[in-house]
């Protein structure tokens, strides 16, 4: 099977991974796609909700099918900050096209983040921040095909940094295959 041309973003919850990723499916002629919203809409309601009403493992659970579940090309795709908890979507993430991880450090999340559980972050019984960020940022190195470091950076700056990633690592890109 011939690898499609997705592009997923992964990283922590408030990185920009929908924000970026409209505007990088604009300017690659791609369609968007964000994987909150797709469970959203399986579910039938919010994912704060979702995260009431079946707990941390069965939002895992929805979160991996649904990610499973995808299957489209030419689509950037803007994946929830715990889909990295679900293997099987992150091996199929994998196959389906290039996982980028949008990486922050600890002090410029904080300042992003709000309310974490009204944004319908998943976080365990007595988890801090802190806690989750020091527990996905390995798994965020491990599924990732290409890490872009986006401390400081403004969102124009830290698409460049994209495209200049996509262009090195995936070499039809400069052929203009990409568009």
């Amino acid at each position: 099977m011939r690898k499609r041309h997705n592009i997923i973003l992964i990283g922590m919850p408030a990185v920009g991974k929908s924000s970026i990723g409209v505007i990088l499916a604009k300017e690659i002629g791609y369609q968007f796609l964000d994987s909150d919203l797709l469970i959203q809409k399986r579910e039938g309601c919010l994912l704060k909700d979702i995260l009431e009403h079946a707990g941390v493992e069965g939002f895992i659970r929805i979160e991996n099918e649904v990610n499973c579940s995808i299957d489209e090309d030419r689509t950037v795709i803007a994946t929830g900050g715990s889909a990295v908890y679900g293997q099987e979507a992150m091996e199929h993430f994998r196959e389906i096209g290039t996982v980028i991880y949008l990486k922050t450090d600890f002090a410029t999340l904080e300042k992003r983040l709000g309310d974490l559980r009204g944004r319908g972050v998943v976080l365990k019984e007595g988890q801090t921040l802190r806690d989750l960020y020091r527990e996905r940022c390995p798994l965020y190195e491990r599924y990732a095909d290409i890490t872009v470091e986006e401390n400081e950076k403004s969102i124009e700056e830290t698409l460049r940094s994209i495209r200049e990633a996509i262009e090195r690592y995936i070499p039809e890109t400069k052929k203009g295959e990409l568009h």
